[in-house]
């Protein structure tokens, strides 16, 4: 069974306070690095992304943990831990390492040996099927080498998922792509053992079907992923924005930006419900929200209390979207009892 739960504090367990084995690592949210974390088995893949909380909060923490002990594997600079049914894994490379590659931006070059890495260490622990990618760039919106960081980064993606015999249509995984304030890439992922499935928006062209003035290789993402590990359903919602067919609506309007992702989040979980005959409820997710500029925090705070509820389960953290005319974008995952 895979455990998603999330923390403004270092803690051990949701259920256990001394089931550190049990833990398979972390997202870490914040300006600030992580440094006592000695106590914890799962301390090589605590991924440390350098995006400030908002709401007062200096710092968030997103868990994966299994029911079942894990133990930890290491390629080159790709750590990871897992156990039969379940794997968490997280890359970081430095551009700089990569300067020299011919016909190549540094990004790009970073960006294809990190999927390749992740693509033979899954192959050779028999973890076939991805069921979701966190990719984390620096300066995503900058220019340089007179092609957008963010264009460089999926070049370099797609290359990989070519030379690797990955699907780059269709039963695809879910991700997201989010800018930080600094620091290397960093590519984070979960993979099991039984196959997956795609969730895609019928509002929205697939990010793989995305025309060529989004750049010379096409995002590769599906909406959604739904995946069963242990008998435990999970469903893992992609980074969502205000995108509508394959333009971005309501440019410089965080409000009606908020609003129309909400639709997008909308739309993906009656997906869900028409392919899998269950029924999602946008109060069953927990949701991490990224907005650009902090001064909208309160704005898209209340909007989503407004519209899911003011229960509803929400962290919110500051990051730049992957279009430079995005000023929000909202993830989250769920699990099915």
């Amino acid at each position: 069974m895979l455990k998603v739960f999330y923390s403004n504090a270092l803690i051990s367990s949701p259920v256990d306070n001394h089931a550190t084995d049990t833990l398979l690592g972390a997202l870490y949210f914040s300006q600030q690095t992580l440094t006592d974390i000695s106590d914890f088995d799962a301390a090589s893949t605590f991924a440390h992304v350098a995006m400030p909380g908002l709401g007062g909060q200096s710092a968030l923490y997103e868990f994966f943990q299994s029911t079942d002990q894990s133990q930890a594997g290491q390629s080159d600079q790709l750590h990871f831990r897992f156990n039969d049914n379940i794997l968490f894994g997280v890359i970081t490379l430095n551009e700089s390492e990569f300067s020299g590659d011919p016909g190549s931006t540094p990004l790009q070059a970073a960006s294809k040996t990190a999927y390749e890495k992740i693509f033979a260490m899954l192959k050779a622990q028999n973890f076939p099927y991805v069921l979701r990618f966190w990719n984390y760039i620096a300066d995503i919106n900058g220019i340089s080498h007179d092609l957008e960081r963010y264009r460089q980064f999926n070049l370099g993606r797609q290359q990989a998922f070519i030379g690797n015999d990955q699907h780059i249509a269709g039963n695809v995984p879910a991700a997201c792509a989010l800018g930080t304030t600094g620091g290397p890439l960093m590519v984070a992922f979960l993979a099991g053992r039984t196959p997956t499935l795609a969730i895609e928006n019928p509002r929205q062209i697939s990010a793989y079907d995305y025309p060529a003035e989004y750049g010379p290789r096409s995002p590769l993402f599906s909406r959604a992923s739904m995946a069963s590990v242990a008998g435990n359903s999970m469903l893992f919602l992609s980074g969502t924005a205000s995108i509508v067919g394959h333009q971005t609506l309501h440019a410089g309007d965080v409000s009606a930006q908020t609003e129309e992702s909400i639709e997008n989040i909308a739309a993906v979980l009656d997906e869900a419900d028409r392919k899998t005959a269950t029924k999602f409820n946008m109060t069953d997710l927990h949701y991490i929200v990224y907005i650009r500029d902090p001064a909208h925090f309160p704005q898209v705070r209340a909007i989503l209390e407004h519209r899911i509820g003011p229960h509803v389960k929400a962290s919110y953290v500051q990051a730049d979207i992957c279009r430079s005319d995005l000023l929000v974008e909202i993830e989250g995952s769920a699990e099915l009892q």
